[in-house]
């Protein structure tokens, strides 16, 4: 799950973004605003929602995918979708008869219990058995499309939040580590159970860690296949802070109104790490085609775990991500 604006990302098209009658410019949802005072809601599909709220300034994306709780082809091309839109939007949030700037812009989930479990892996099962390299690099493409955007806020001077509220595994887990901050409810459980079946999560995961945590804690992260907690992620600063579950969003609110009085400083600050940390999508696009090299390398009994993993992510009431 990747995220990007720039002209050279935005450039990059995918087929996927010219289905359905709509091209890269439709504003496919219109704001829905009954009452002055209620927040506008953005419909981009089933799976994927968005309300602006104009007193914190902020663009609250929440996600619901089915069948699964994963990054499926079609929640990424909604995403696609979004991002497009937020770049579109030049930080401005145009109501009825009013503009309002967007300063942050918060991903989440609709689903109890789950940010995201990661990718779809019974689309990478299908891929990997055909030995299709295309059909994986596109899936890879669309995932880092979606998450350098996001990254690089848009292209514009906001700070972007994940809000996580529950399993945060594999490329759920790289998704949340796009943003500039990460808010975690305690009962939050994060990972990368990739190295179970015999891969590596290749959406982000190293390039965001390693900037944020240095080598080491990376590697520890993505090799061991360990399911960590919330305070566990604190510890390591990889999460920036934790609450009592059910208060997440009180605490996002909360953040965004300390540092109202040095916004604009704050996100100069940002903006300077992206510049000395050097991230582009070059770097992410190589990674992708490392992880598509070494998953067509998989042998049979790699696929048969990974098919736990599967059956594993369909129990009802229990979306685990490792066996």
């Amino acid at each position: 799950m990747d995220m990007n604006i720039p002209q050279a990302v935005l450039s990059v098209q995918r087929p996927e973004a010219q289905t359905q009658g709509h091209s890269p410019q439709l504003l496919l949802l219109q704001p829905q605003a009954p009452e002055p005072t209620a927040p506008a809601e953005f419909f981009f599909s089933e799976q994927l929602s968005a309300f602006f709220d104009q007193e914190l300034r902020t663009m609250w994306l929440r996600w619901q995918p089915a069948p699964r709780p994963n990054f499926n082809p079609e929640l990424l091309r909604d995403l696609d979708r979004y991002c497009r839109f937020m770049t579109q939007t030049e930080g401005r949030f145009q109501g009825p008869g009013e503009t309002a700037p967007i300063e942050y812009a918060v991903i989440a989930s609709r689903v109890p219990g789950v940010f995201n479990l990661g990718g779809d892996l019974q689309l990478f099962m299908r891929l990997i058995e055909r030995q299709d390299r295309d059909g994986l690099l596109a899936y890879g493409r669309a995932c880092i499309n979606v998450l350098y955007s996001n990254y690089i806020g848009h292209g514009l001077p906001i700070t972007t939040v994940s809000l996580v509220q529950g399993e945060c595994l594999g490329g759920g887990f790289e998704a949340a580590l796009s943003s500039d901050l990460l808010v975690a409810e305690r009962q939050s459980r994060f990972g990368f159970p990739e190295i179970l079946f015999n891969l590596f999560p290749g959406m982000g995961a190293y390039s965001f860690l390693e900037r944020k945590v240095g080598r080491r804690v990376t590697e520890e992260l993505i090799g061991s296949g360990r399911i960590y907690t919330a305070d566990d992620m604190l510890a390591l600063g990889v999460v920036d802070a934790v609450v009592d579950e059910g208060k997440g969003e009180a605490e996002v609110a909360a953040l965004i109104r300390s540092r109202s009085r040095s916004r604009n400083g704050l996100t100069g600050i940002a903006a300077v790490r992206r510049h000395v940390q050097r991230l582009d999508y070059q770097e992410l696009l190589r990674v992708v085609e490392t992880w598509v090299d070494t998953a067509l390398r998989l042998a049979p009994r790699d696929l048969k775990l990974m098919q736990r993993l599967v059956s594993r992510q369909t129990e009802p009431g229990a979306p685990r991500a490792c066996p």
